[in-house]
C-alpha cells in the first residue's frame, strides 16, 4: 500500500511540470514568431510534446493504480508501458517533422532576432531543468517516466543549443545557425526515440526478459529432487517489473503431497533465483509427458 501514499505527492510534481510546460510552450511559439527563428519555434514544439509527454504519463500512472478486477486480471499497470510507447512515438514524429522545416528554411532562408531568442531560450532551459529534476527522481526502474524524462532532458539541451545559435547571430549575423541546430535537436530527438522504441515494444509483445535464459530455469528446475524434465516452457513480461512463466514438469514421484512439495520448491527458486512472482506449473509423470517446445 505504500505506493499509494506517496502517489500523490509526486502526481502534484508532475501537474506542475505540465502547467510551467505549457506556460513555456506558449512563450516560445510566440518569440519564435516574433524573432522568426525556426530553433525556437522547433524548441516550443518540442516542449509541447513535453507537457503532453508529462501529461500522458500522469494519465497512465493514476490507471496504472487501479486494482486487478474482471476485465483486467493482471491489472492495470501495462498502462505506463502503453505511454512510453506514445512518448517516444510523438518524440520520432516531431524529430521528422523538425527535419522537413529544416530543409524547407536552408531553401528559403529567414533572417532572425538574436536577443529574443536568448532570453526566451533562456527561461526555457530554467523551466526544462525543473521539469527534468521532477521526472528524473521518479525514472528509476520506470519506463513511462523515463519516456518523460527523455522528453525534459532532450529539450534542456535544444534550449541551451538555441541560447548558443541565439548568441552567435547577435555577435556574428550566423543566421544559418539556427537551421543547423534544429537539424542537431531533430537527430538527437530521433536518435533518443529510436533507443526506446524497440525494449518497449519488446515489452508490449510480452517478449521475454533479456535477462533470463529458458534452459537456465530448465537446468535450476531439474536439479530440484523429483523433477525429469520441464518443457512447453512459457517466460513473457506482465508489466515493466513483474514477470510471469508457465510450462509443463514431468516428475518422477507419485503421492500428491510429493508433487506439492516439489511445486513449493519450484515457485520458491523461481522467485528467489529469477524474480519470477507469477508461475502456472502443470505436472505430470515423467513415463507420459511429451518434451515438443509449444
Amino acid at each position: 500500500m505504500s505506493g499509494h501514499h506517496h502517489a500523490p505527492e509526486s502526481d502534484r510534481g508532475l501537474k506542475f511540470a505540465v502547467a510551467i510546460n505549457l506556460l513555456l510552450t506558449l512563450a516560445q511559439a510566440v518569440g519564435g514568431i516574433v524573432a522568426g527563428s525556426l530553433s525556437l519555434v522547433a524548441d516550443a514544439l518540442h516542449n509541447l510534446s513535453d507537457a503532453a509527454a508529462l501529461g500522458i504519463a500522469l494519465f497512465a500512472r493514476s490507471i496504472s493504480r487501479m486494482p486487478a478486477d474482471e476485465f483486467k486480471t493482471f491489472g492495470y499497470q501495462r498502462a505506463e508501458v502503453i505511454a512510453a510507447l506514445i512518448n517516444i512515438t510523438t518524440l520520432i514524429i516531431i524529430s521528422l517533422y523538425l527535419l522537413y522545416e529544416g530543409v524547407w528554411r536552408l531553401i528559403e532562408p529567414q533572417a532572425v532576432t538574436g536577443w529574443i531568442i536568448v532570453i526566451v531560450a533562456s527561461a526555457a532551459l530554467i523551466i526544462d531543468m525543473i521539469t527534468a529534476l521532477i521526472t528524473f527522481k521518479m525514472s528509476k526502474n520506470n519506463m513511462n517516466m523515463q519516456a518523460a524524462f527523455l522528453h525534459n532532458l532532450s529539450d534542456g539541451l535544444a534550449s541551451m543549443g538555441v541560447i548558443i545559435a541565439g548568441t552567435l547571430i547577435i555577435l556574428y549575423q550566423w543566421y544559418w545557425v539556427d537551421t543547423a541546430l534544429t537539424f542537431l535537436i531533430a537527430g538527437f530527438v530521433f536518435w533518443q526515440g529510436l533507443i526506446m522504441l524497440p525494449r518497449t515494444i519488446h515489452l508490449l509483445m510480452e517478449g521475454s526478459p533479456e535477462n533470463l535464459s529458458r534452459e537456465e530455469i530448465k537446468l535450476s528446475a531439474i536439479n530440484i529432487s523429483g523433477v525429469e524434465d520441464m518443457h512447453h516452457l512459457h517466460i513473457w513480461h506482465l508489466d515493466e517489473h513483474r514477470v510471469a512463466l508457465e510450462g509443463h514438469v514431468a516428475v518422477n514421484v507419485n503421492e500428491l503431497k510429493e508433487v506439492k512439495a516439489i511445486k513449493d520448491q519450484l515457485k520458491l527458486m523461481l522467485k528467489n533465483k529469477f524474480n519470477i512472482t507469477h508461475s502456472t506449473l502443470e505436472f505430470e509423470h515423467h513415463t507420459d509427458s511429451t518434451c515438443d517446445e509449444s
